[in-house]
């Protein structure tokens, strides 16, 4: 079954160099016909199809892995030696055990549906190939990411990530702003990623090893010292919080909504955002090594979930308030991290990118039938006009608002119960809970000013047609019984816990009684969110606001991003100023110095050709003149003696 491995990872990439291809032959017949177009059918149905069947082999890998004992649970396909540099010797190898295999489902089937999506909703697109070239080889980077078994083979499949972020939400660039938006998130990413690439050096002077194995044994065995494991983790987690978008680098993740909106819906459900969350679960013993780093987590998760749920609320851009939405899930998926629960953290990611997914699909459906229109003062009313959209929009925001029996529900009150009880407790808690209320509250706003009250759009919407509908039906399905893969509550059983149990280690389900607690406690908080959005909202619209207007989180929200405005105001023009300053030091002293050599050198020419004139006159008097100075100093010389 090892043998199979490569495929996960090859089947996206020949299906985006396939797409490539079909679009530079599109740009020759261009020359041609400035009309041409690329075959749609073919090319959508080679970029799904990759996927789609990626998605099956990690169907058929995941089935053989349930089969085997829980601690042979792990295929390994080792492809050769990448790095061989003295001490620095890196094998080019992918591992599938349950916490890769669990991703590789995610990543390869929610990113299939959106494939399937994004043929209808990119139908007529002058870059249509080209689309979905990028959108295969971001596939498969993130596959390598998550199959990689050793930091460096992740490291490219992160940076994969980040390159085809930014060609994506930089997609339409002749517009100016998504091309602004796309290098944002290039630059703030790459601060992360820094802080990963310097924990990588950091763990391999110390060990010699950079395998996952290697580092998470020597962090249980105490042979990582414990300065060196606190560093590594801290340097690591730079890295997450850039890639999933938390304080203080979440500025790029609202401005990426530039792209197009499926690949929205990829990046926040199944791809880049969820890499973080990965990689902090992946070296989970590296970072219980290192206590003081892992509360860092927890705490920054919470914080991150609680101001994001304040930006969601704020935003009257549809595209942007979910973005802050899922700014603040990842937050809750770091907080139960942060508090030791990390297998609650995944199978909250596992659930969040269904409903996710959909709320995104659903979104570029209502802004289909709108004509391109992502203001909130411009909608309402739409549930008449567009009924399955709705009935879609709703499930994904009643998972993601937390009630039952919808995924949300059963896989927060799992990250809820271990803020409670973990390392951190009871300010983990108090944070999960105050964030769980915003979410309710900023979900249900959305549902009321979209598809409620009255409405405020132009012209005549339709509704979207099956190609658009299909996959959200799907995930809205997804978003129904995707709980059961959190919490059984008739078995009290936890699905992703005990298949995730062979990596980190025995997770005993907490006791029915202490269980139910924790979910009244939730559905009473998400309720009471749900009842306040209908009070504001249903009828309302955005008037209903003005309360809420007066508090002074709101007003930090509203305000487009408090450290949007401080990196503005710092970072950036800090920047600007340096670059006019090497602008003016290269110009008038680098360039100055070199100039003024060559012009040196050339003036000592131009003097030095007077001399070389051909006219033998001018010679016979230059020697003449030499020899009467060679005398007059001879007969001076003599008459001082």
């Amino acid at each position: 079954m090892s043998a199979l491995l490569p495929l996960l990872v090859g089947l996206p990439l020949a299906g985006a160099l396939a797409c490539g291809i079909l679009h530079a032959r599109v740009l020759v017949r261009r020359h041609r016909d400035p009309e041409a177009a690329a075959n749609e059918a073919l090319v959508g149905g080679i970029a799904t199809g990759s996927v789609a069947v990626a998605f099956f082999v990690a169907v058929l890998l995941t089935i053989r892995l349930l089969s085997l004992p829980p601690e042979h649970r792990r295929f390994e396909a080792d492809l050769g030696t990448w790095i061989d540099a003295g001490r620095l010797k890196v094998p080019a190898r992918l591992l599938l055990d349950p916490l890769s295999a669990l991703m590789t489902l995610v990543v390869s089937g929610v990113g299939a549906l959106i494939h399937l999506y994004s043929i209808g909703y990119m139908r007529r697109d002058p870059g249509f190939a080209r689309y979905f070239a990028y959108l295969n080889l971001f596939v498969a980077a993130m596959l390598l990411l998550v199959l990689g078994a050793n930091l460096p083979l992740t490291f490219v499949g992160w940076e994969g990530v980040g390159l085809c972020s930014y060609l994506l939400i930089g997609f339409w660039y002749e517009k100016g702003g998504p091309a602004d938006a796309g290098l944002k998130a290039f630059v703030v990413n790459r601060i992360g990623d820094a802080g990963f690439l310097l924990g990588i050096f950091l763990l391999h002077r110390e060990l010699g090893a950079l395998d996952y194995a290697s580092v998470n044994e020597a962090a249980r065995s105490g042979l990582l010292p414990a300065n060196a494991a606190t560093g590594a983790a801290l340097l690591l987690f730079c890295g997450a919080v850039g890639k999933s978008a938390q304080i203080p680098l979440q500025v790029w993740l609202p401005d990426a909504m530039a792209g197009p909106t499926p690949v929205s819906a990829l990046i926040h459900a199944a791809t880049m955002v969820t890499a973080g969350v990965y990689l902090v679960g992946r070296l989970h013993v590296l970072f219980l090594a290192a206590p003081a780093v892992l509360l860092v987590v927890g705490l920054v998760g919470g914080g991150t979930a609680l101001l994001a749920g304040f930006g969601a609320l704020a935003q009257r851009d549809l595209k942007k308030a979910l973005a802050y939405s899922t700014i603040s899930q990842l937050g809750l998926m770091f907080l139960g991290e942060g508090a030791g629960a990390f297998d609650a953290g995944i199978a909250h990611l596992v659930t969040h990118a269904f409903f996710k997914a959909l709320l995104f699909l659903a979104a570029g459906s209502v802004i289909h039938a709108l004509g391109g229109e992502q203001d909130l003062a411009r909608m309402g009313g739409l549930a008449r006009r567009l009924p399955a959209t709705f009935l879609c929009f709703l499930a994904g925001a009643w998972a993601l608002s937390g009630l039952p029996p919808f995924a949300g529900f059963f896989s927060k009150d799992e990250i809820l119960g271990g803020a409670l009880h973990g390392a951190g407790a009871p300010v983990l808690g108090a944070l999960g809970f105050a964030a769980s209320f915003l979410t309710a509250l900023y979900s249900y706003r959305l549902v009321y000013l979209v598809f409620s009250g009255r409405e405020n759009f132009e012209g005549r919407p339709h509704e979207s047609p099956a190609l658009l509908l299909h996959p959200m039906r799907a995930l809205a399905a997804l978003s129904f019984v995707g709980g059961a893969l959190a919490w059984i509550p008739i078995w009290n059983r936890r699905p992703i816990a005990e298949f995730l149990a062979p990596v980190f280690g025995g997770n005993e389900a907490g006791g029915g009684a202490e269980h139910v607690l924790v979910a009244v406690l939730s559905l009473a908080v998400a309720f009471v969110g749900f009842l306040l959005a209908r009070r504001l909202w249903m009828d309302r619209g955005l008037a209903g606001e003005r309360a809420l207007a007066r508090l002074p989180l709101w007003r930090v929200a509203a305000a487009g991003g408090v450290l949007d405005a401080f990196y503005r105001g710092t970072v950036v023009r800090a920047a600007r100023v340096l670059a006019i300053a090497c602008g003016v030091f290269d110009l008038f002293v680098v360039d100055g110095a070199v100039n003024g050599i060559g012009r040196a050198a050339s003036a000592a020419g131009e003097t030095l050709r007077l001399l070389q004139n051909g006219k033998v006159q001018a010679y016979a008097i230059g020697v003449a003149a030499a020899a009467g100075a060679l005398l007059l100093a001879a007969f001076l010389l003599g008459g001082t003696r």
